[in-house]
């Protein structure tokens, strides 16, 4: 029941159709007594710069979800922005500070990073290869790097993309060691695709799956389906894998972290949702 009492999180994107947060989050508050709501709220790119800075100055908001297009738009808007978002070159959870400045975040990598760490696997001082620099690969790069990960090779096909995020991530973890430009995922720990490829039935493989090690993690970020070809692939391996939908639950508790709501568990919000 929504009351005089509730608190706002508004869930800022367009178009809202295919949101799919509030059917986790609200079931989520509903279930514990919390007395909040998740509400959609379809923002057109030209009117986003003025709208996100009125609903923070509504009375009972308590912060934002942000969806595309405008994470990266979001970056300018801000008072404060964590690591993360400045590796990622984008935000998507904004909350109020206590003297009213807009505090950003970015938390698309860290549902991949601790759905690694949940299955028993180690980050830190360990090897990962990731074809896709683009705004879901700049997140769990960002991620990986904040939980220690000793090297991170990059692969993307634009290579100014691919470029600006290592530029990033050595500026801001400088003993990270970067490299860049070989699509190569033998001898690595962890392998992720960050691109779209699997989205559709034609699409090709990202990488060479016979080159990935067998005692390798491997994450996908496609959401189409839950075992898409590279994960069928990689699966025949022998590999220990994580589908692209364990990284949206895996998120969740951190976003909550980041508003002050109690956390929870991946596990839990896979049995209360309603998608």
């Amino acid at each position: 029941m929504i009351s005089g009492t509730t608190k706002l999180i508004a869930h800022l994107g367009y178009p809202t159709h295919s949101f799919k947060a509030p059917l986790i989050y609200n079931p989520y508050f509903e279930k514990n007594d919390i007395d909040a709501v998740v509400v959609p709220m379809g923002c057109r790119p030209e009117d986003y710069p003025a709208f996100l800075k009125l609903v923070f100055r509504l009375s009972n908001i308590h912060g934002a979800l942000v969806t595309m297009p405008h994470k990266i738009s979001t970056m300018a808007l801000l008072g404060e922005v964590s690591k993360s978002a400045q590796v990622a070159g984008a935000c998507n959870a904004v909350r109020l500070g206590p003297n009213g400045t807009l505090i950003g975040d970015m938390f698309d990598g860290e549902g991949f990073v601790r759905g690694v760490l949940r299955r028993g696997r180690q980050v830190r001082g360990s090897r990962a290869m990731m074809i896709g620099a683009g705004g879901v690969g700049s997140a769990i790069a960002a991620s990986l790097a904040q939980a220690e990960i000793a090297e991170l090779a990059l692969y993307d096909a634009h290579v100014p993309m691919m470029n600006g995020l290592a530029d990033r991530l050595r500026l801001h973890y400088p003993t990270l060691k970067v490299t860049t430009g070989s699509a190569d995922p033998a001898g690595y720990d962890i392998v992720v695709n960050a691109t779209p490829l699997g989205m559709n039935d034609n699409d090709p493989l990202p990488l060479d799956v016979s080159r990935i090690s067998p005692s390798a993690f491997v994450g996908e970020v496609v959401l189409k389906q839950e075992i898409t070809p590279f994960l069928a692939a990689v699966r025949a391996r022998g590999c220990e894998f994580q589908v692209g939908v364990d990284m949206l639950f895996e998120q969740i508790p951190a976003y909550l972290e980041f508003f002050g709501f109690p956390t929870t568990t991946a596990e839990e919000l896979r049995a209360i949702a309603k998608v």
